[in-house]
């Protein structure tokens, strides 16, 4: 969890925000998996969160406590506790007309995202826990993911063991292995 000394001044973060912008950058491409062509998980870190919290409060120029604390508590839980991952998932068609006729197949996509460490059962991702973003009519292309990996996945993935991802619903069907760089920067994540 982060805390308030964990951030820097707005005055300090205006100073170096094009450097911190740059390592934010290179960092999210360690933590980002294409899902087949339309589906993107962006795997949330302490790193990222520290930067979405400043850029929030460089933003909104919030300087009092209370707004400073206000946003830690809104973003802290998207940081993962060492036994899970925590994602953003992007559903992502350009054309405005394929994206909508899209979301209304892909009802429930959120709840068909997967990922399987070497040759261990999938772990289903459990969406959108803070509020729902589907209706009657179509998914959002915007979800939140939680990921929970037991203690054999873990220790797997500390050994190196393989790790893959997909989405298996009837609209849209996409698997792949992660590549290493990313599964080593997934892998530091897990307690």
């Amino acid at each position: 969890m982060l805390k308030p000394e964990d951030l820097l001044p707005l005055e300090a973060y205006a100073r170096n925000r094009s450097r911190l912008r740059a390592e934010i950058i290179a960092h999210k491409k360690r933590r980002t998996v294409h899902i087949g062509e339309h589906v993107t998980l962006q795997f949330e870190d302490a790193l990222l969160i520290r930067y979405q919290v400043q850029e929030m409060l460089r933003i909104e120029r919030i300087f009092e406590e209370a707004g400073i604390q206000g946003e830690l508590d809104a973003y802290n839980p998207l940081i993962p506790d060492g036994g899970n991952w925590k994602a953003t998932m992007l559903v992502e068609y350009p054309d405005a007309d394929e994206r909508r006729r899209m979301l209304a197949r892909l009802k429930g996509v959120e709840r068909r995202v997967w990922v399987q460490v070497a040759g261990q059962a999938r772990a289903y991702a459990i969406a959108d826990e803070d509020l729902e973003r589907e209706n009657e009519e179509k998914t959002s292309a915007v979800h939140f993911l939680r990921f929970e990996l037991d203690a054999a996945m873990r220790g797997e993935l500390r050994r190196g063991g393989a790790l893959s991802m997909g989405v298996d619903h009837p609209a849209y069907d996409a698997s792949l292995q992660v590549e290493p760089e990313i599964r080593a920067s997934l892998a530091a994540d897990l307690a």
